[in-house]
């Protein structure tokens, strides 16, 4: 399951619409959207905004 899967499973389970989670969260619709299909060019912070209202966070994985 990548990113974009995890966040559209975790709004599913919280009931939410890609509206209502970025409104939630603080991040802009057409983020929600790209976020979810996959896009690679997202911003770790506004990621981890989302993350967050379900409360978890994104980091850099240990090398």
């Amino acid at each position: 399951m990548d990113l974009g899967e995890y966040i559209r499973a975790k709004r599913k389970q919280h009931n939410l619409t890609q509206v209502g989670l970025a409104e939630r969260s603080g991040v802009g619709i057409r983020f929600v959207r790209e976020l979810e299909k996959g896009k690679l060019t997202v911003q770790l912070d506004k990621v981890n905004q989302v993350l967050g209202l379900f409360g978890e966070t994104l980091k850099p994985a240990k090398i």
